[in-house]
């Protein structure tokens, strides 16, 4: 059986969700943190055999006392991050275990994903050595220039939303963040796209929506709700009252 990395990036500075009290990674949704519903979904899987969740140095501490016991329980490993997504991921990859064949890279704030998804994008990237879930631009695009303008309207003929997770053969995505050089990517794939390597497309869904503002975290709460529930060993919230993370 191919065995899987999964790095969780939640090192940014959640700058657009405005809470004071957290980052969107760890704020609380439907019980426990956006972070942990991630994690969930890949924790006991028998082909993952490592979870890595990359924070920002600055919040080590605060992260270990609210969730130092979700961390023990879950046997994951905590990663300081860097100032750029890039940089985090690189900190990530330098720590996978040496049996790890392929790296899956999802966003920590992408908590409504479904193990049907993740089925799927793990067997194309085992098919094809890259492979993303990805939805089909549906809506109106419009191009809007100065004073709010619109200068043209862009045809939505093959364009597709790139989500997470995002599956590569290790050695690929390795080679393709050395390569990076000064690129600040927004995404893996575009850093695995510049060495002229294919990588698959597989249809997600918007329910795995990222959790950027106040309101995507309220649709969010909505959204996992039609997911089915996790199947966990044991608990992975030990703190019962929201108020206990504050």
């Amino acid at each position: 059986m191919p065995k899987f990395a999964v790095i969780l990036p939640a090192a940014g500075k959640s700058r657009r969700f405005k809470d004071p009290h957290y980052r969107k990674p760890f704020a609380p949704l439907a019980g426990r943190a956006v972070w942990l519903h991630s994690a969930e979904r890949f924790i006991n899987r028998n082909d993952v055999v490592q979870l890595l969740l990359v924070i920002a140095p600055e919040d080590r501490d605060d992260f270990f006392f609210k969730f130092g016991s979700n961390v023990a329980i879950l046997g994951i490993d905590v990663i300081d991050g860097g100032p750029q997504r890039a940089d985090s991921v690189i900190a990530a990859l330098e720590r996978v275990k040496p049996e790890a064949d392929f790296v899956c890279i999802h966003d920590a704030a992408r908590p409504c994903l479904a193990d049907e998804w993740i089925d799927r994008v793990f067997e194309e990237a085992q098919k094809t050595g890259a492979a993303i879930l990805a939805v089909p631009v549906a809506g109106t695009l419009k191009r809007v220039g100065e004073n709010h303008r619109i200068a043209e309207t862009v045809s939505r003929e093959g364009l597709w939303e790139a989500q997470t997770p995002q599956v590569f053969r290790r050695e690929l995505i390795e080679q393709a963040y050395a390569r990076r050089g000064g690129l600040n990517a927004t995404d893996d794939a575009q850093l695995v796209e510049r060495l002229g390597k294919p990588v698959a497309v597989v249809p997600g869904s918007p329910v795995n929506l990222k959790i950027t503002t106040k309101e995507d975290q309220r649709l969010a709460e909505q959204a996992l709700k039609a997911l089915p529930k996790p199947k966990l060993a044991g608990p992975v919230h030990p703190f019962a009252d929201d108020d206990m993370w504050r």
